[in-house]
Formats: structure tokens, sequence, C-alpha cells
């Protein structure tokens, strides 16, 4: 591949990351402050609108992925993203501060989660992202959102995380502005987000790797980062139940969402290491982070040793990869 396109393409992911990185923030900020505007409680807008804007730029790569016939490049992010969530930002913040879960709603979608993980891994298991597989997950995403909201509204107040996000909600703003915000932030994910696709898909052929493996690091990565940095924001402002909230409501996104559009768009084929290798460590983690949650003997509590743990897989999972490609 040409010098010149290399490095068009290198800047055109870096800048196309940057840019959809606060794109997804304005988007959220938008959509939060109009449905608060129309009388949203706090905690359904922070379960679902926060919850589904977290996990839109993930969403939009599969779309652009997929429509571009590269569908590895949608699994991957969406599988990486999964496996960054629990490992890298639920790692790294339990080693600055330790977590502490305690909202019944976590508790409720904890098995949720790991339930959603077992029923992909059942439609993935032939090695084929099919039409009525994609079909399944997107269905499966509008009954879970729907289960989630009304889970919330039947919340109490005394929640710890209803309180938490209480605290969150953005500034009261007018509904022009709400609506612009909204606008500006969806504008800049679809072009931030075509043009990271562009890009990766050019550094993947540079470099000799398929578009699973870019997933998977480079593009999973990049979009978990600004998840870490309000993760660790969150526990240092004593929002535990917020931080672990968002990664559970963003790895049903993902799974769901993310994972079923490509299904939908371009059916095809998958490389054999997603079964062998990524959906296992994915799965491995998501258990992993259900018996550190439901443990009573510490309440619950992801301590500096787990966080340790924890970011230790992720390492060793880039390690994984690593060797696989060489290999």
């Amino acid at each position: 591949m040409h010098t010149t396109l290399i490095t068009l393409s290198l800047i055109a992911a870096i800048l196309g990351l940057v840019v959809l990185v606060w794109g997804a923030d304005r988007f959220v900020l938008g959509a939060a402050a109009t449905a608060r505007n129309l009388g949203i409680s706090p905690l359904v807008i922070g379960i679902t609108v926060v919850g589904f804007g977290t996990s839109a730029p993930e969403m939009l790569i599969s779309v652009f992925s997929a429509w571009q016939g590269n569908p590895g490049l949608a699994i991957g992010n969406a599988l990486g993203s999964n496996i960054a969530n629990i490992a890298l930002i639920l790692g790294v913040t339990a080693i600055i501060a330790p977590l502490a879960v305690h909202s019944r709603i976590l508790r409720h979608e904890m098995p949720l989660l790991l339930g959603i993980l077992l029923v992909a891994y059942l439609l993935l298991a032939d090695g084929h992202l099919g039409r009525f597989d994609g079909v399944m997950l997107l269905i499966g995403l509008i009954a879970v959102m729907g289960w989630i909201t009304w889970d919330a509204m039947h919340t109490r107040p005394s929640d710890p995380i209803s309180q938490e996000f209480a605290q969150e909600m953005p500034e009261p703003m007018s509904m022009g502005r709400a609506l612009l915000w909204l606008l500006l932030g969806l504008v800049l994910l679809l072009t931030s987000s075509r043009i990271l696709v562009w890009g990766a898909v050019n550094i993947a052929q540079a470099m000799g790797v398929s578009d699973l493996v870019i997933g998977l690091t480079i593009v999973a990565i990049g979009t978990s980062l600004p998840e870490l940095a309000a993760a660790i924001a969150s526990t240092l402002k004593n929002e535990d139940d917020i931080a672990v909230g968002n990664v559970l409501g963003s790895n049903m996104f993902n799974t769901l969402g993310v994972l079923g559009i490509p299904g939908v768009i371009f059916p095809a084929a998958f490389p054999p290491e997603v079964l062998s290798r990524d959906y296992p460590v994915m799965l491995g983690l998501t258990l992993l982070l259900f018996i550190m949650i439901f443990r009573v003997r510490n309440g619950g509590k992801i301590n500096r040793l787990r966080g340790s743990l924890l970011l230790s897989a992720f390492i060793a999972y880039q390690i994984l990869i690593y060797w696989s490609t060489q290999g």
C-alpha cells in the first residue's frame, strides 16, 4: 500500500476516534437534557439514554464496517469493547479506588448479561453470523431496553444508583439547546465513525492483519478510553454503582446491538478464533465479574487485588492476540 495512503489512513483513524469520542459526549449530553425536559426521571435517563449513548460509537462503527463488507471489524469491536470494559476499565478503576456494588438494579443486570452472552454464543456457534441471528439479537436489544426501563421505573428512590444518577444529570438547559447538542452529536458520530472505519480497514490491510484484530485492539480500546475516564471520575466521587452499571449496560448493548447489526446488513462467516479465543475470554471475564459482585463475604466489592487480576487478564489477552497474529 502506498506510504501516502497509509499516512492518511492513520490520520483518519486518529482524527475519527477523537471526534467520535467528543461527538458521543455531546450526543449523550443533548439526549439526557432532552429527556430531562420531557420529565423523565434521572434513573431512567441514566440506565437507558446514557447507556445507549455511550454505546453509540460502537454501533455506528458496526453499521459502517458491515456496510463496507468488513463485518470482522464490527464483531471485533463488539467483543473487544466488552473485554476492555470489564478487564481494563473496571480493573484500572478498582486499583485506583475499590468498587463496592450496592444497587438492586445491578444485581438484576448481572445475571441478565450472562444470559445474553450465552444466547448470543448459541446463535454464533455455527461460525456464521446470519440475518436471522442479527434479527434475534436486535429483538433482544429492544426487549432488554424495555425490561431495564420497567425495572428502573419500579426502583425505590433510595436505591444508591438512583441517587448517584440524580447528582450526575446535566445542568438544566432549554429544549432548543438540548436538541442542538443532540443533532450536532449525531452528525459528528456519523461522520467520524465513517472516517474511522475507512482508516482502520486500510491500516489492517497495510499491517497484514485481519479487520477482526483491528476491531479487538485499536478500535475497541480507543472507544473504551472515554468510559475509563468516566468510571474513574465516578469512583472518585463515590459513585461506584454508576461505574459498574455503565460497564454492564454497555456490554449488553454491544452484545445485542453492535453484534446484531452486521448480521442484518452483511451476513457472513467469521474467523474461527472468535469462538475459540475471543468469545471464551469475554464470557470468562463476565463470569469472574459475576462472582466478584455476588460474593457475599465481601459484600460485592471489587478490591485492588481483584482489580489487578482483571487488568492482568487484559494485558495477557493483548499478548495472546499478538502471538496469534504472529503465528
